[in-house]
């Protein structure tokens, strides 16, 4: 499958900053089931994007924009030729063990009441990690529901798991820590998904998770609709959470109100179909 994306987020201040400084994760790699044929990233102001590579081997860009600054565009667009691996993750960059990511962070904390739920999903599954995943990816969905509106504020994997619902960064936090919670590695994802089918309206870019099986290695798993990643699926970034691998990140000096408006567009241009999200 041939993926065309482009991802567009507008920026808007009431009050102009007088400086705006920005990390992007908005990059994919090749790895065996993803080839980048084209990518670009944009800002529509005089600055330079400083390329480098974070400690998790994501490629990022650094920008500065100097005020005063009372809108900004920054956009990404490209193509990717993808494949259907049944969602085994292989050739990618791996900067540490798979023991790494077993590490807690301030949103995907351990918590009593999602590793009850974990050791109970493993009791019913079987005895290999790959089964394990599969059990705890279907009785996630089944416990949780996946809901396209943000919240107001960052939410962590426990109190996403007490209202039973999230974005899909929030499944797959919980997903996390309850992989984490019975002694298997998993990691954060986020990408791109053409949606298709009676899949729901998700936000612009996607999340997922990663668990690694001995002997098999890496295997994606999207909690938000109950399956593998596929060649649906265009990674980007990984992270022990969101904010590790979170497309964009920044800080403004000066500035009041900031308001942005993302517009992404997924396609297949091998099948000439697409999905678009406003």
């Amino acid at each position: 499958m041939r993926l065309k994306i482009r991802h567009e987020t507008v920026y808007r201040f009431e009050t102009p900053a007088a400086a705006v400084t920005q990390t992007l994760r908005v990059t994919p790699r090749n790895h065996d089931g993803q080839h980048v044929i084209r990518w670009r990233v944009d800002i529509d102001r005089n600055c330079r994007l400083r390329a480098a590579e974070d400690a998790f081997g994501n490629q990022t860009h650094v920008f500065s924009v100097e005020g005063p600054v009372d809108d900004m565009t920054v956009l990404v667009e490209g193509e990717i030729d993808t494949q259907d691996t049944s969602g085994v993750v292989a050739g990618a960059v791996e900067r540490f063990p798979p023991a790494l990511y077993l590490r807690e962070t301030e949103l995907t904390g351990f918590d009593l009441d999602i590793a009850a739920f974990a050791k109970d999903v493993r009791e019913g599954a079987g005895v290999d990690a790959l089964s394990q995943l599969h059990a705890l990816l279907a009785a996630l969905h089944r416990e949780m529901t996946f809901d396209p509106k943000p919240a107001e504020s960052a939410t962590t994997a426990a109190e996403a798991f007490r209202l039973k619902r999230g974005l899909c960064q929030d499944l797959a936090h919980v997903f996390i820590v309850a992989a984490r919670a019975i002694g298997v590695p998993a990691r954060y994802v986020s990408g791109y998904l053409l949606a298709s089918g009676d899949m729901p309206e998700h936000e612009a870019g996607h999340a997922w998770v990663e668990g690694h099986v001995p002997g098999l290695g890496w295997v994606g798993f999207d909690p938000a609709h109950k399956l593998c990643a596929t060649e649906a699926h265009a990674r980007v970034a990984i992270g022990l959470d969101s904010l590790g691998a979170a497309p964009i990140r920044g800080v403004r000096y000066g500035g009041a109100a900031e308001t942005f408006d993302v517009k992404v567009k997924v396609e297949d241009v091998s099948q000439g179909r697409g999905y678009r999200r406003f």
